[in-house]
């Protein structure tokens, strides 16, 4: 009887050892880091909490609010503030940037944080509420570009949806840390997909995050990633190219502006990776450009990160077995911040 050996491909990109050495040279604009100093010193002219209500709900072991921020151009942005019932003293706090097509949904959808013991700020997504669950942010603007918001605005920096998008996630830091009951030295970024984005390039445009947590991260070495999948919303740039085929220049310029792996080279929290290496969506290569560089033109010494990964996972990646690892390391995380805090 002869013996059978199963052999995973473990990666529908490149092998591991390759993912684990994998640091292209993603092109910068010579403005990359004026370009978002002018973006957000113009955002920030805008005090950024509008509005924080108290949200009547059934969860009867959290209090709940409804916060609105002022976001890109001033912009009010939507999120829910959720803290355990009855706690006093300031709490640590996560700020979590839902995927692609979400929005913040209704109070009690993402319950992980705040039962973990932390405040949690759930973003909206400005624009994109609807494909997948609810939201409450417009985005107030037409420019030249495709339909989804991965194309929206694609053929101009300024006109672009992820600039607006990634400012509201910097603003969103910005206003957690005002918001009552926070300790604003032991705030978290956290995402998964074009969360995971969302909360990279918050990490290399805020001073101070004391932690970042992403999983199958979105718009990383995104030149790379609208050449080996088809799968949206990479698939939607590609598909915006093949119908406008004079637009592939101003589209790649468009987007050097927003890859999540400059922002990790500036980037200095503490940080944790997850990814699923029989992701088609996110390929497991775009998200190792990032990790693989993080901190590496912040000038700091090299922060403690983790990257885990999920042989026969894709974009789901390592799910629950994955949050647990989030918790236990967000812990001693905030712990050792809070030590030194005192």
């Amino acid at each position: 009887m002869g013996i059978v050996i199963f052999v995973s491909r473990a990666s529908i990109d490149i092998s591991l050892g390759q993912l684990r050495r994998y640091t292209p040279a993603v092109v910068e604009p010579a403005d990359f880091d004026r370009f978002w100093r002018a973006t957000l010193t113009a955002a920030a002219a805008s005090p950024v909490l509008v509005d924080v209500r108290p949200e009547p709900t059934d969860l009867r072991l959290l209090d709940v609010w409804d916060v609105t921020f002022a976001g890109f151009a001033g912009e009010p942005v939507r999120a829910w503030y959720t803290r355990p019932a009855g706690v006093a003293t300031p709490l640590p706090a996560v700020v979590e940037y839902p995927g692609y097509g979400r929005g913040r949904g209704l109070p009690g959808e993402r319950l992980t944080w705040p039962v973990a013991g932390y405040a949690h700020l759930l973003v909206d997504n400005r624009g994109q509420a609807g494909l997948y669950s609810r939201g409450d942010t417009p985005d107030p603007h037409d420019a030249p570009g495709g339909p989804s918001p991965a194309t929206r605005g694609i053929l101009s920096p300024d006109d672009y949806h992820y600039r607006r998008l990634i400012t509201d996630a910097v603003r969103a830091i910005d206003a957690v840390r005002v918001l009552p009951g926070v300790d604003p030295a032991r705030v978290a970024a956290v995402g998964n997909s074009q969360g995971g984005g969302l909360a990279l390039a918050a990490a290399g445009l805020v001073d101070g995050l004391a932690a970042l947590l992403v999983t199958a991260p979105f718009l990383c070495d995104i030149q790379r990633a609208i050449e080996v999948t088809e799968a949206s919303p990479y698939g939607e740039i590609a598909r915006y190219l093949a119908v406008h085929r004079e637009a592939e220049e101003p589209v790649r310029r468009t987007l050097s502006y927003v890859d999540g792996v400059s922002f990790a080279r500036r980037a200095t929290a503490p940080a944790h990776f997850g990814i699923g290496l029989r992701d088609e969506v996110c390929p497991p290569s775009t998200g190792f450009a990032a990790y693989n560089q993080y901190a590496a033109a912040s000038g700091s010494a090299a922060p403690l990160r983790e990257m885990h990964t999920y042989p026969f996972n894709g974009h789901e990646g390592g799910e629950a077995v994955h949050v647990r690892r989030q918790l236990r390391w967000l812990d001693a995380v905030m712990r050792s911040a809070g030590t030194a805090a005192g």
